[in-house]
């Protein structure tokens, strides 16, 4: 089974901002450059050996970072996965909750650059967030992550309404959601109000011929490492399997979306997908692709990042 792509006649109307990226933006990728971080998906081998030495030590994934004024309340999922709920006392009488689901591949633990963001989004849109701490690849494999991803879904929408709920999602964290949308579709319950996917990949089997030159530029990813986490998430699922490819997946009856990319990301060519089947399928859809931005940009700290997070802002008060 082959990812299923969209004509190029789809795909024209979906061209990246034409605006040159900001001098700051040129910097922070410079510096990106600069850095090991590409380094640790450069192969197969160098994500194995992260895997082993999280094993050893595992991360804490325990929220950090938060400033002052977010209360935190620990719970725990009908999985049995550690969940967050954060909010400022602003948010007490709020009824909008906003479902973040983090990157890393599905092999690296939630970080502290995860967590402001949380607390932004704590701050700047007064809602309250839930972040589950799903498990991680090797152990936790897509054939058990996403559906109960999208049991967790459905359990807080039906306690607190599906009009309230908005998922967030980053990296691979946004390919769960989405995954996870597809599922609760498929399932036959109610959809969130929004879904906001930040950097998603939609096929880590990183197949398309275009993604070589792509990954020459991206000062991020590599396209052996991706595809190792690729395989470790699929498990014993195709690696073409909706779960692991929510491009192969239907796009009918989901939530408005909001996506952002960068022709710096690798994984751009599946924004456009995913921003064209969306439309084609009758779904609101809004592609945010900025030229010269990174994987991630939209959390950030450049002027393109400061605009993607008042867009994320906007979907979060805009009434369904």
């Amino acid at each position: 089974m082959s990812v299923e792509t969209v004509s190029m006649a789809q795909q024209a109307e979906w061209l990246p901002d034409p605006a040159a990226p900001s001098w700051q933006s040129r910097c922070l990728v410079g510096l990106l450059r600069l850095l090991p971080i590409k380094k640790r998906l450069a192969s197969g081998a160098a994500v194995q050996q992260q895997v082993r030495a999280m094993a050893l030590r595992p991360m804490c994934y325990e929220p950090a970072g938060l400033g002052r004024g977010i209360e935190v309340e620990r719970m725990e999922s009908a999985a049995g996965w550690p969940v967050y709920e954060t909010a400022t006392a602003a948010a007490r009488g709020n009824a909008r909750h906003v479902v973040f689901l983090h990157g890393g591949g599905f092999f690296r633990e939630i970080v502290r650059a995860h967590w402001r963001f949380v607390a932004y989004l704590n701050r700047e849109a007064v809602v309250r967030c839930i972040v589950p701490i799903y498990p991680l690849t090797p152990g936790s494999t897509a054939r058990d992550l996403v559906p109960a991803t999208g049991e967790l879904l459905r359990e807080l929408m039906d306690r607190v309404g599906a009009e309230n709920v908005t998922v967030v999602g980053n990296s691979a964290g946004a390919a769960l959601g989405l995954a996870a949308a597809q599922w609760i579709r498929d399932a036959g319950h109610e959809q969130p109000r929004a879904l906001v996917l930040i950097s998603p990949g939609g096929d880590f089997s990183v197949s398309r011929p275009e993604q070589i030159a792509i990954a020459a530029r991206d000062p991020l990813q590599d396209i052996p490492g991706v595809r190792e986490a690729g395989r470790m998430y699929a498990g014993e699922l195709d690696a073409s399997h909706p779960y692991v490819c929510p491009l192969n997946a239907s796009f009918e009856r989901l939530p408005p979306m909001t996506i952002f990319s960068g022709t710096l990301d690798l994984f751009y060519p599946d924004c456009i997908d995913m921003a064209a089947k969306a439309r084609a399928a009758g779904v609101p859809v809004d592609l945010h692709l900025r030229q010269g931005q990174p994987h991630n940009y939209a959390a950030m700290p450049t002027p393109e990042g400061r605009e993607a997070r008042a867009a994320i802002l906007r979907v979060l008060a805009e009434d369904r």
